[in-house]
């Protein structure tokens, strides 16, 4: 629902390799003012949920038999009710004028997109593409490779990086395809976006970049120049009867 913000606050607090304890407390806001709010305290133990805390209902919810034993003792403490009231106030309350003005920013940004070889086939190893989007929000979005115009599905490897933070809000991500190239095909990566009315296309081009293609016809020129001058300094020195073996 993109009317609703979260408001995430989360601690971890070390017991000592590997075992760790976080706690996540969220601030949920929804309504046109904002007024329908659910505060939900979560405790882990080594990634494994042990309570819950939800402010709809009012109570604490345990997932083992000791923090179900906990959960009950909690549910019946006046001043855990207390406690959870203060931090409701603190946390989301006290943060609604902050997240409302959030709110009114048009956060939603459409992503630039571009495709590039990151390996070369050489014979023995398949050629890599490359498809990254940058500085999109909100952050779901979806890569689909394309070959001929028609999704990938045998003789290659697709492989996805996480949608990762870009700053200020904004996201990035890269899907890699590996593939054995073959003479006269066309492949593209289609990325869907909810800031995008339709499905953006972008076309893999194999030909070489100016700069790359400028290098190889300059160093070409040299060879050849380098070679008429060497021919002609032979036949030269032939002729006046100077070459010697």
């Amino acid at each position: 629902n993109m009317n609703a913000y979260n408001f995430l606050f989360t601690l971890f607090v070390s017991l000592g390799n590997p075992d760790f304890y976080q706690v996540k407390a969220c601030c949920s806001f929804n309504g046109p003012n904002f007024d329908k709010i659910e505060y939900i305290l979560t405790a882990s133990f080594n990634k494994q949920k042990m309570l819950e805390y939800n402010s709809t209902r009012g109570n604490w919810i345990g997932f083992t038999d000791y923090s179900i034993v906990a959960s009950t003792f909690w549910n019946k403490d006046p001043l855990d009710r207390l406690e959870r009231a203060m931090e409701i106030k603190l946390m989301c309350f006290d943060n609604r004028a902050f997240i409302q003005t959030i709110s009114k920013r048009n956060l939603s940004t459409t992503p630039t997109m571009r495709i590039k070889s990151v390996k070369q086939p050489d014979g023995r190893h398949p050629a890599v593409l490359v498809c990254s989007a940058y500085n999109f929000y909100p952050k779901q979005i979806q890569i689909t490779w394309l070959r001929n115009d028609q999704e990938v599905t045998e003789g290659v490897r697709v492989s996805n990086i996480d949608v990762i933070p870009d700053g200020e809000l904004y996201y990035q991500f890269h899907s890699y395809l590996e593939y054995t190239p073959t003479s006269g095909e066309r492949i593209s990566c289609m990325v869907e976006h909810v800031t995008l009315s339709e499905p953006r296309i972008i076309v893999w081009n194999n030909s070489l970049p100016e700069g790359e293609k400028t290098t190889i016809v300059v160093g070409l020129c040299g060879l050849i120049i380098g070679l008429v001058i060497f021919i002609s300094g032979f036949i030269y020195h032939k002729k006046k009867g100077r070459i010697s073996f």
